[in-house]
């Protein structure tokens, strides 16, 4: 069968999706092999497949790919997060658009609402990771919503709560106005925003006409203070101790206190204090007994507690209130201010510090077991700079709150009586038996059940246990083999959301690890440095990108620029690179193909070429398996494709080409074919496509590249390696000469060698003469006119060149002084490094022994080039 033109990658990725799903090579069940699991972080069911999903998911991919082929069973699990806010939003949003105000439906009848959009749009992102070719096994996809996980979630809320770790209180928290919940500070993003500083004066109330100036960001808030305060050792201030101010518009009488934790430096060393709108405030509000005046409803416009702008919208009356106070002569000036915005990670609306009855969780002591385990590396990330950034979050760790004020979600599992006693239970038939214990003449009419759901990361922080079933006993064959997972791949930015709660969730339910290791991937990024986004419009169309160039040559461009854990600088030049590399080994194929065309059956000869390639590959699986282990996956990837590309493609198949209207023996083609299809596995981790179209095409056996396994690394015989590097070099030299001196295709050369290893050229001379059109090779004798000849040096080996054109003296003299001159540059360079103390000492050893290599080899170089000139002169 012929092949085409160029590889057919659209035609190829479904028929070998296809077929590796309908052979069952990514389902997993437990045997007596080692398994290697990896669970996904669930994407949320309002996701779309964008770059930074082909990042993380290929690097998964490639992760389960190689691992089974090492001959792990391997099992990724996959599956989608509820997102509470985000899906909540896009449902609001479908009901506004047919007329339907949330506010107007029923709990139930809106979580009918969500579930069909849910069944409807939930598992696109899915089925887009298909085109990717992730093989993940689909017979254990989850859902955080799922019947059995909703039960889970709301099992553990009611231990924590049993073992006092949850508990309900008033505490100032962030507020999406949009969404209108409660948000984590972790679900709170700061931006720069260019700000308006605007400075006020009140009124001392004295005989005096007297007033204090404060400086603030946000005027609007101005109707909520209820006391100034400045710092106890500033002098401007001294004298209104024990005084009052008036507010401005509202002429509320307000007292000055006096507190250190004011800053003497920043605007005029006064601060207005407002306890229902800032931390700070609130925590100075405490402390000096101060009353709590909230000015703005949930949805963000002010409340009557602000008693003017009553029901306008905050940023609305920032503006307008400006303006009334230059009109009442309180606006003393603003000025241009820069400062950090706090806004919604899931709306990008500004927050609103908001005192909240909620639900908390203290996260203290669960914290010192994920702590230790990180930082005694029982529990490895990678890269390792992240352990202090853990270190940091985990030693200072706060309670999360953990309701959210949403219908999408886990409804949190209490319930309240008429006197607002709480009775939690895991289902309303528990909750009513708790009341009736105290309460034998009541009845189900009597508790209402708590409106709010639980923080989305309440339910994904028990993932990597739950998706094997974990339960109330908390063992069961699939978490017994699977648990815990192997790696966990994510990225920085949920170190906290996610990847430490799970560690934590891990050692209280299981007393052992999520994981073994951890690793962070970088953020894409555009080829000038900015983060992509749909809002700055830089970001590619990954879909349209697969359909576009395949999805091997995109896991190629993400891999190729992405070093562990740094943030990558994406172009899509990669794309061409990748789609080059993909037709260069495409074309490989075919010349093997036009070589079983023409076979010498009876040649089983075995040539040096052969045996370099073979052991060439062994000694690069050995250093792709130590990158594997480090994580360095883009430099594998680089390995590989040199590998591929220099050494199978154009050392390798050129030393083996026949000659014109020769054949090719049968042994030298097996070993062709038997070389390629094991580069085929070793790459196939990354483009499976291709590797899996190219092996399939060299086997006649069945079965796919996937069901190989190789899980030993025999040691490559280094003799050969360093011979195959040496004639390498020898190759490449004599064909610089011959391009310097304008040598045609054509026109032969002789060669001759000075050298200890007669053995060697007599071994490669006829791989020699063929690469670079050499009639003969021969050592040097004393009947050899040197002077007549082009010197050079090669790996220490020296060489000369003699060619029937005419040999320009003077131009040969002049490119060797040329030579010359550089080599001594480059001498001095070297040596100035070696003197260098600080260099040596600090260096590693194997830095250190290249330097001494470089000098060793410029001074054989130049030793050579001056006895040519010496000949020459």
């Amino acid at each position: 069968m012929s092949l085409s033109k160029t590889f057919e990658f659209s035609t190829s990725e479904s028929k070998w999706y296809q077929y590796w799903t309908e052979k069952g090579l990514f389902s997993s069940t437990p045997d007596e092999r080692p398994a290697y699991t990896i669970v996904i972080p669930p994407p949320n069911v309002t996701g779309v497949l964008h770059m930074g999903h082909a990042l993380n998911n290929t690097v998964q991919d490639i992760l389960i790919r190689n691992a089974k082929i090492k001959g792990f069973n391997t099992c990724w699990v996959p599956g989608t997060d509820h997102a509470s806010i985000a899906t909540e939003a896009k449902v609001v949003n479908m009901l506004k658009e047919k007329g339907i105000q949330k506010n107007d439906l029923s709990r139930a009848a809106f979580l009918e609402h969500a579930w069909e959009w849910k069944e409807k749009y939930g598992g696109v992102i899915l089925q887009q990771l298909k085109k990717l070719g992730c093989s993940l096994d689909w017979d254990r996809t989850h859902f955080t919503m799922d019947e059995d996980y909703y039960q889970t979630v709301l099992k553990v809320f009611v231990d924590l709560y049993n073992k006092g770790k949850i508990y309900r209180g008033v505490k100032m928290i962030n507020w999406d106005p949009q969404a209108l919940t409660a948000l984590s500070d972790e679900e709170v993003l700061f931006k720069e925003s260019n700000s308006k500083l605007t400075y006020i004066r009140y009124k001392i109330d004295s005989e005096e006409e007297e007033y204090i100036t404060i400086a603030t960001v946000r005027p609007e808030t101005i109707m909520g203070d209820t006391a100034i305060c400045v710092h106890p050792e500033d002098p401007r201030y001294a004298h209104l101790r024990g005084k009052f101010a008036f507010v401005p518009l509202i002429n509320r009488r307000i007292p000055i206190i006096f507190d250190d934790y004011i800053d003497m430096t920043f605007g005029t060393g006064a601060l207005k204090v407002t306890p229902a709108h800032d931390i700070n405030d609130y925590n100075l509000g405490q402390k000096h007994r101060l009353e709590i005046v909230d000015t703005l409803n949930d949805n963000g416009t002010m409340s009557a507690a602000a008693q003017l702008y009553i029901g306008e919208d905050r940023f609305v009356v920032r503006k307008k209130i400006v303006a009334d106070l230059e009109a009442s002569g309180n606006l003393v000036k603003q000025e241009d201010y820069k400062n950090q915005v706090g806004v919604s990670e899931r709306t990008g609306v500004v927050i609103e510090p908001k005192l909240s009855m909620q639900w908390w969780c203290n996260m203290e002591a669960m914290a010192t077991p994920a702590l230790a385990a990180v930082m005694e590396e029982e529990i490895q990330l990678f890269p390792s700079k992240f352990k202090n950034l853990y270190k940091h979050w985990m030693s200072n760790i706060k309670d999360w709150c953990i309701s959210r004020q949403l219908w999408w979600g886990q409804q949190i599992p209490a319930w309240y009586d008429k006197q607002g006693n709480i009775f939690v239970a895991e289902n309303e038939t528990k909750a009513l038996e708790a009341y009736l214990e105290k309460n034998p003449d009541g009845s189900l009419a009597d508790l209402t059940r708590d409106e709010d759901v639980l923080d989305t990361w309440f339910s994904s922080w028990l993932w990597p246990m739950q998706v094997f079933g974990w339960n109330a006993n908390g063992k069961n064959s699939d978490l017994d083999y699977y648990y815990p997972t192997q790696t966990l791949v994510t990225g920085p930015d949920i170190i906290f959301f996610w990847v430490a709660r799970m560690v934590m969730a891990g050692y209280e339910y299981l007393d052992q690890k999520p994981f073994e290791k951890v690793y962070f991937t970088g953020l894409i990024r555009d080829k000038q440095g900015r983060k992509m986004s749909k809002q700055l419009g830089n970001s590619p169309d990954l879909l349209k990108l697969i359909e576009d160039h395949g999805a091997d040559a995109v896991r190629f461009s993400v891999l190729i620029a992405s070093p562990a854990g740094n943030d990558i600088l994406y172009d899509e030049a990669f794309l061409e690179q990748g789609r080059n590399f993909i037709n260069k080994m495409w074309n490989a194929l075919k010349l093997i193909k036009i070589w079983e065309e023409k076979v010498d059956t009876q040649d089983n000869t075995v040539s040096f070429a052969s045996q370099w390639m073979q052991e060439k590959i062994k000694s690069t699986r050995k250093e792709v398996a130590t990158l594997f282990d480090e994580f360095k996956l883009n430099e594998a990837l680089k390995t590989i494709y040199s590998l591929i590309w220099n050494d199978y493609c154009s050392w390798y198949l050129e030393w083996i080409k026949p000659a014109a209207e020769t054949s090719i023996g049968q042994k030298e083609l097996e070993l062709a074919k038997e070389n390629l299809s094991e580069l085929m596995l070793m790459l196939h981790p990354f483009l499976p496509f291709i590797t899996e179209s190219i092996y399939q095409e060299l086997t006649t056996t069945q079965g796919s590249i996937l069901e190989q396994v190789r899980n030993e690394y025999p040691e490559a015989n280094t003799k050969i390696l360093a011979e195959a590097q040496l004639l390498q070099a020898l190759i490449t030299a004599v064909r610089d000469v011959r391009n310097k001196q304008q040598l045609k295709p054509k026109e032969t050369i002789e060669l001759f060698f000075e050298s200890e290893h007669s053995d060697f050229y007599e071994k490669m001379n006829a791989v020699l003469c063929k690469q670079i059109n050499a009639t003969q090779i021969s050592p040097v004798s004393s009947n050899t006119d040197l002077q007549t000849l082009h010197a050079l040096v090669v790996e220490n080996e020296k060489l000369f060149i003699k060619s029937n054109a005419q040999v320009d003296v003077a131009q040969q003299k002049a490119q060797l002084e040329q030579d010359l001159a550089y080599l001594k540059g480059f001498l001095n360079a070297v040596e100035k490094k070696l003197s260098n103390e600080r260099f040596v000492a600090s260096a590693k050893p194997e830095i250190v022994a290249t330097e001494q290599k470089k000098k060793e080899d410029a001074l054989a170089k130049i030793q050579t080039i001056e006895k040519s000139l010496e000949q020459l002169n």
